[in-house]
């Protein structure tokens, strides 16, 4: 039978190599390299206002989005104490080697100078809040738990319609900041109106929808804003600032900068919702 065989041989190279090279791999001694795609998600801060750009003296603040599995820099404020407010999921935050466990509301006082790092290790993402104000003194951190404080009937100022929860007052140590929550029923207003003479505020809105007046005089009432979550309002000193809210419950955090004291304690007619106007 005739047919044809087909033989494969080896093709001799040219140079044979010495020895066969193992796989690459890295120095024990030097560590790698490491990609982050321009695409993957990574912790941010957003600078929201400034005492320059809010017509304000001493109060700034801004907002740190943080992915799941994920930690910020190591920060520091010189010359500023700062408030950080827990709006969304759960972090760690690490203050002068200790680290404190916030909950959603949770407030937490930062000290001047004081070394800090914001950490995200759930699955889901968190969203904090931070407000600081220029400070000459250090004072020691304080962490507020809202699951206690909001049970605590010496922390809560209840008004007609609304809720005042003091996460950060004049028993805490701090140059100029007080801080807290205020959450308005369905269908209310801020009543009676007031403004200070030796405080400047932000409300941050944090849940719901309404509306919101800063002015000097109702003559010159021109700020006029509906808010919803996310946004914020600055109110310089001498300016009236009343919330409403609408068909849904509306919460804010609040944040003071200046002389120490909740207008409610100070001033015994606002907490019965006397006078058409009050000034502190």
């Amino acid at each position: 039978m005739n047919g044809t065989t087909n033989t494969q041989q080896e093709v001799p190279l040219a140079i044979q190599p010495a020895t066969i090279a193992d796989p690459i791999n890295q120095s024990d001694l030097v560590k790698p390299g490491t990609l982050f795609k321009a695409t993957a998600p990574c912790v941010t801060y957003r600078q929201r206002f400034s005492p320059s750009t809010a017509n304000l003296y001493w109060l700034g603040g801004g907002e740190y989005d943080l992915p799941p599995d994920s930690q910020s820099g190591r920060l520091c404020h010189a010359t500023e104490e700062s408030l950080i407010f827990l709006w969304q999921g759960n972090v760690a935050v690490e203050v002068s080697a200790r680290t404190y466990e916030l909950a959603p509301y949770d407030t937490l006082y930062i000290p001047r100078g004081a070394e800090f790092q914001i950490s995200n290790l759930n699955s889901e993402s968190a969203r904090v809040i931070q407000c600081s104000a220029t400070a000459e003194n250090v004072h020691p951190v304080h962490h507020s738990r809202f699951a206690q404080y909001s049970r605590r009937e010496d922390r809560v100022r209840r008004l007609n319609g609304k809720d005042v929860f003091m996460m950060f007052d004049v028993t805490e140590a701090a140059d100029k900041l007080i801080a807290g929550y205020t959450f308005f029923q369905p269908y209310q207003r801020s009543w009676p109106p007031h403004n200070h003479t030796d405080q400047e505020e932000v409300y941050i809105f944090i849940k719901g929808h309404g509306s919101m007046e800063v002015y000097e005089s109702p003559e010159k009432l021109c700020f006029v804003h509906s808010v919803s979550e996310g946004d914020l309002v600055t109110i310089p000193m001498l300016n009236y600032h009343p919330v409403f809210s609408q068909e849904s419950p509306l919460e804010f955090i609040w944040c003071i900068a200046g002389e120490r004291y909740w207008v409610g304690d100070k001033n015994k007619d606002f907490m019965a919702g006397k006078g058409d106007s009050i000034t502190t």
